[in-house]
């Protein structure tokens, strides 16, 4: 027990509740700026068993806030990735790794394996089903969102507590990601820390956990406040009644006559009507190249431009493609309203 020494001598803990720790099972949704700490966090103080979900693959421009990767872990699954290194960090945990998004096909069944899910996400329409799949699993789940300088906390479905539709009932249309707007990698450092430190308060069962709050930070400012959230029952009902609802945002193209390639992630929105609207998936690409015209003008978006940039750079120097367009600003400069 010398590796968890310093924190078993607090009174808050103890052996029993180190016992609590290695019994526990966490699952982290998104190993990216928020998962990577929280990770390695959960993993340093024995927490007996983490699931890390992430279907993307390791990026360079991701090396300045999620710690957990290196140089050379570019272009490598993130959830593999991570079990890797923190196995090292930690023998004694076990870890379950899911290469695959979070979908409404599997949501319900892998978070009823766990005791409670951590948002290490960055997209609304995840949140939305990270939270009714855990109200139908009757699961805790700590929230974490940031915009540029600032950030959100706060832990949902706590002991039939408020949820994220309490907060948030309908869901912007456009996604805000650190793509598009920028971060500095330490805010989500200090926000994963943050969840991690949640995750262990209800496990110990000691301490104010953040529910029915949410904690406001902004790091530029050096300033941060608590402000009380009301539960909204039938919101929560609607959804045990009725099952996890999606968020579809469907848009018209200014331009129906136009090829259209939308490398986002399936799960971005919101989504462009038409026959002419191919969708590949960025990393996708290389394995379905072969789907894109090559003999008309076709237009690539994503939510900002700068993955379809980097797209139409692969598709051109990889599979001589000389025929695509990049849509500056991404998809809001294509649609109407």
């Amino acid at each position: 027990m010398s590796r968890y020494d310093r924190q078993i001598k607090l009174t808050e803990v103890g052996l029993e509740g180190q016992e609590k720790l290695r019994n526990a099972k966490v699952l982290i949704v998104g190993v990216g700026g928020l998962g990577c700490p929280a990770a390695m966090y959960l993993v340093g103080a024995g927490v007996g068993t983490i699931g890390l979900m992430d279907h993307d693959k390791v990026d360079k421009s991701n090396l300045h806030r999620q710690v957990l990767f290196q140089e050379s872990d570019v272009g490598k699954p993130k959830a593999l990735v991570a079990k890797e290194h923190l196995e090292k960090q930690n023998s004694e945990v076990q870890f379950e790794v899911y290469k695959e998004p979070l979908t409404i096909a599997n949501a319900e069944k892998i978070i009823k394996l766990y005791d409670i899910v951590l948002d290490g996400t960055d997209n609304f329409e995840t949140k939305y089903l990270l939270n009714d799949a855990c109200i139908l699993a009757d699961k805790p789940w700590v929230f974490a969102s940031i915009y540029k300088n600032e950030g959100q906390l706060s832990v949902f479905n706590y002991k039939d507590g408020p949820t994220y539709r309490c907060v948030f009932p309908k869901s912007t249309r456009q996604n805000i990601s650190c793509e598009a707007t920028g971060v500095l990698g330490v805010l989500p450092g200090i926000l994963g820390t943050l969840q991690a430190a949640e995750v262990l308060k209800m496990i110990l069962r000691v301490g104010e956990v953040l529910s029915g709050k949410i904690k406001l930070i902004n790091m530029m400012q050096a300033n941060e406040q608590t402000i009380k959230i009301n539960k909204r029952p039938e919101e929560i009902e609607k959804i045990r009644k009725e099952g996890i609802a999606p968020v579809y945002i469907d848009c018209d193209l200014k331009n129906k006559e136009h090829w259209y390639l939308d490398v986002r992630e399936v799960f971005e929105q919101p989504k462009p009507k038409g026959q002419k609207v191919l969708s590949i998936p960025f990393n996708d690409l290389t394995s379905r190249h072969k789907e894109i015209p090559n003999n008309q003008e076709v237009f690539v978006f994503c939510q900002s431009g700068k993955r379809s940039k980097n797209a139409i750079e692969i598709l051109k120097n990889e599979f001589g493609f000389h025929n695509l367009k990049n849509v500056e600003g991404g998809i809001e400069t294509i649609i109407d309203g």
